[in-house]
């Protein structure tokens, strides 16, 4: 774990018992939710390794990454039934391996472009962090996906 890393950070509260938002702890990573909700299902799968680049894992583990990353979004496919899927690897401001899996819905502001392009604070503004009950909701919901394409971890 890196100092100033927040992938790193946020591993280190999943190990500690402290991220509100974890949901599932995989072989080559961590399925989290991510803190703001605005699109339902928004989650976030962190490597287990601290790697900037796909091609700096060795070949079996990033072939497992890759195909548990896959496992990971037909999961928040199946729970929150997006009419489409963003993916996003892109570690400009972090960087340490991590996936953003957004559900795009025909409701989408902006459905022809990236999520980025939403104004930062309709992204993240307060009324899209989700109760209690909702993260817990939204994670039992992803939880039993993810169970049932890959089995019991």
């Amino acid at each position: 774990m890196l100092i100033n890393c927040i992938p790193c950070e946020r591993i280190s509260q999943i190990q500690q018992g402290s991220n509100p938002y974890f949901v599932v702890e995989l072989k080559t990573g961590y399925v989290v939710l991510g803190d703001h909700q605005f699109y339902k299902g928004y989650t976030i799968f962190h490597c287990k390794e601290h790697k900037r680049e796909l091609h700096e894992l060795d070949p079996e583990f990033r072939f497992l990454y890759l195909k548990e990353m896959s496992v990971v979004a037909e999961a928040v496919f199946t729970a929150f039934h997006p009419v489409k899927l963003n993916y996003a690897l892109l570690g400009n401001a972090d960087e340490h391996l991590h996936w953003h899996i957004f559900p795009r819905y025909d409701d989408d502001p902006l459905p022809k472009q990236p999520v980025w392009q939403l104004d930062k604070s309709i992204r993240t503004a307060e009324s899209t962090c989700p109760s209690i009950e909702e993260l817990d909701t939204l994670k039992q919901i992803l939880l039993l996906e993810i169970f049932k394409i890959i089995g019991s971890i």
